[in-house]
């Protein structure tokens, strides 16, 4: 059975920053890319930052500078260090994790940046 559980999510101030942790079982996690995605109320569902299993980064333009995603594959688990947070940050963050056609998604953690 494939768990995706996220962690780190909260209420931070404009220009705090969190660490959200998405830790992955089930799955040969080395093998898999792993994405951070996130969804704000009444919008679609956004990609923030991906890390492919071969260590490549991509990310959105409105978090690069700002957000830095890594992976340990010892731990199984994949982070996304967010920094000099906004209130346009404020959503629902989920783990995504990929193999070919396959996918999984985590429950999401709740990331909230009052201005």
């Amino acid at each position: 059975q494939v768990q995706l559980v996220e962690s780190g999510g909260g209420l931070v101030q404009a220009g705090g920053s969190l660490r959200l942790s998405c830790a992955a079982s089930g799955i040969t996690f080395s093998l898999w890319t792993m994405g951070w995605y996130r969804q704000a109320p009444g919008k679609q569902r956004e990609l923030v930052a991906v890390f492919t299993s071969v260590g490549s980064t991509t990310y959105t333009d409105s978090v690069k500078g700002r957000f830095t995603v890594s992976r340990d594959n010892s731990k199984n688990t994949v982070y996304l260090q967010m920094n000099s947070l906004k209130p346009d940050d404020t959503a629902v963050y989920y783990c995504k994790a990929t193999l070919g056609g396959l996918y999984y998604w985590g429950q999401g953690t709740q990331v909230t940046v009052s201005s």
